[in-house]
Parts: structure tokens; C-alpha cells; sequence
């Protein structure tokens, strides 16, 4: 799948949403966990893209989704997919009651027309 030192088992998450985006007041739309740092940040389609932007400022190149039910890597530095990896340190997803979009209370009205595609 990668390189040896890109997935640390052992490193639980950062917490139950994207960091960069609860210190800056927004929300996402789906969320995901770097293999290696443990680092939690939103997707893409989300406003603030932060998963990408901790793979650019770090390097780390492999995320799993944070999303219940889900268990799909993403390696960024070679644009593959992979359906399942190891287990990670648990929690292996955001709280199941946690709305997605999220936060609860910081998602606009028109969220689905600010989504990036």
C-alpha cells in the first residue's frame, strides 16, 4: 500500500471532527483520518479541503475515512484507492451521531451548493 512509516497503527485520532475546522468556526461534509499522525480532517468537497492540506504541509500520504460504516484508504502521494488496511487505534469513525454535514449548529442552510466538486 505505501511506504512502512506511512500508517502507525497504534495512533488514535486527533478527536471527532476536523481540527482546522473547528479552530476556525466552519464545518465539512465528510471526514478523514491520517493513517499516520492520526491527524482528523475534511474531504475534499468540503469547504476547507483540510485532509489534503495536512497531506501537503506534512507529507503524510495515507488516509482512512472517518465516516461510520466506512473503512476505504486513500493514498494521496500515488492517487490509489484501497478498500480495506489495518485496523487503526479506535475510535474508527466520527461519533455515529454526529451529522454529516457537521458540526451540528455550523453547517450553512445552503450547504449543498457550496460544496466543491
Amino acid at each position: 500500500m505505501t511506504s512502512e512509516h506511512a500508517i502507525d497503527p497504534s495512533v488514535p485520532p486527533s478527536g471527532p471532527g476536523c481540527s482546522d475546522c473547528d479552530s476556525a468556526g466552519g464545518w465539512w461534509f465528510h471526514l478523514r483520518r491520517c493513517a499516520q499522525c492520526g491527524h482528523v480532517g475534511c474531504c475534499d468537497s468540503s469547504p476547507g479541503q483540510h485532509a489534503t492540506a495536512h497531506y501537503q504541509a506534512t507529507g503524510h500520504p495515507v488516509v482512512r475515512s472517518y465516516e461510520p460504516g466506512e473503512d476505504w484508504f486513500w493514498n494521496y502521494a500515488t492517487d490509489e484507492l484501497y478498500e480495506s488496511g489495518p485496523d487503526l487505534a479506535p475510535p474508527a469513525s466520527h461519533p455515529a451521531d454526529q451529522p454529516s454535514p457537521g458540526p451540528a449548529g455550523r453547517v450553512p442552510p445552503d450547504w449543498a451548493q457550496t460544496l466543491r466538486r
